[in-house]
């Protein structure tokens, strides 16, 4: 499988996705459901009504306070995650730095696209439902959340079929993503983020309000975090909201940092207070190991 390499499933086999917080599944599994039921971890009492099973009767707070109290257990259940894939035209921008995906030189979107084909794997193999939504200016493609191997290789397909291709409105796309998925669960946000920020974070917030534990994954190449350009350059908007321009780039360079730094860290200060979980990508880094840095941060330095 192109999106898989055999070497990138066996560095990751050990890594797993945790849920944080409560999810809501179709059947018995490893996450924490919002629902009580029947597992072995006690929740809370609550008073006997006709028809509770007597088994669930705690003895003790009978004998202390006379009166009858049921044990409560807090219920495990599968997770659903979707994995938002941005699919608007600056992803296809392609730095000169090789990356570690056959050495060969990558576009953001293409980064994407195995970053997303390896989560989806890990969570089918876990046992979890995945699903996939595409967008640019909006959702283009959405594909609910099933945990078999024929809707995984489906998956596959949709994100090799994948074409960056038009505008982008992030934050409406987005908007419009959180009211199509219909259960709390992990949404995954795989984008350049190159969009105006406040209503980003309006966007995020959305799914916030909607439960969903959120974790945006911000990917960008190399010459757009150092500017590395030396000579005058022409620089085209692969949008094309604006014409192309001929610059020198030492006459820009020091302005263009500060700005864009300054971005950037508004956006990771943003995320972490609503907070959403978020991790910034470097398109020649091995897309490898940063997804293993970042599960095991996840899971508390535990694999």
């Amino acid at each position: 499988m192109k999106l898989l390499p055999a070497n990138a499933q066996a560095q990751l086999a050990r890594c797993a996705i945790p849920a944080r917080g409560r999810v809501t599944g179709f059947k018995a599994g490893h996450h924490r459901s919002p629902y009580l039921g029947s597992s072995t971890e006690f929740a809370e009492h609550r008073e006997y009504s006709p028809g509770d099973d007597p088994r669930d009767l705690d003895w003790r707070v009978f004998a202390k306070q006379d009166r009858y109290c049921v044990k409560q257990y807090v219920e495990e259940t599968n997770l659903r995650a979707t994995i938002l894939l941005d699919s608007s035209a600056s992803m296809r921008f392609q730095g000169n730095a090789a990356s570690s995906i056959d050495g060969a030189k990558v576009s953001k979107f293409d980064y994407a696209k195995y970053i997303a084909a390896m989560l989806s794997f890990l969570f089918v193999r876990q046992g979890d439902a995945v699903g996939f939504i595409q967008f640019d200016s909006e959702v283009r493609t959405q594909l609910p959340a099933r945990g078999s191997n024929s809707h995984f290789r489906r998956v596959l397909q949709l994100l090799d079929a994948a074409i960056p291709e038009n505008a982008s409105d992030a934050p409406s796309a987005l908007h419009e993503a959180a009211e199509r998925i219909p259960r709390r669960g992990i949404v995954i946000l795989l984008s350049d983020l190159l969009s105006d920020s406040q209503k980003l974070m309006q966007a995020l917030h959305h799914l916030r309000y909607r439960k969903h534990d959120v974790i945006v994954f911000q990917i960008l190449s190399e010459e757009e975090l150092t500017f590395p350009y030396k000579d005058v350059v022409q620089f085209r908007d692969l949008e094309g909201t604006i014409d192309d321009i001929d610059l020198d780039p030492a006459s820009i360079r020091a302005e263009y940092l500060r700005q864009f730094t300054g971005f950037l860290n508004d956006l990771e200060r943003s995320c972490r207070s609503i907070p959403v979980d978020y991790a910034r990508l470097n398109t020649k880094d091995s897309y490898v190991s940063a997804l293993s840095n970042y599960l095991g941060h996840r899971n508390g330095g535990r694999r």
